[in-house]
């Protein structure tokens, strides 16, 4: 998993809905955001390769910014 850099903002995802039933690239999303089950909340860089995969399973998420 890549590292943060402490200057770049910080984006907290966590995952509230099940992956049972959603789309497989919807689940790919979820796993290459790093999260592994329902409740589970990762740190990600505000990139544009991090935003699509938000984006892509918005409905699954939950999002903050923070920082």
């Amino acid at each position: 998993m890549a590292k943060i850099k402490k200057s770049s903002k910080v984006i907290r995802v966590t995952l509230t809905k099940s992956t049972i039933g959603a789309l497989k690239n919807h689940k790919a999303c979820v796993i290459g955001l790093g999260l592994r089950r329902m409740r589970h909340t990762v740190e990600v860089a505000d990139t544009p390769e991090n935003r699509g995969m938000i984006n892509k399973a918005i409905h699954l998420l939950t999002v903050e910014e923070t920082k």
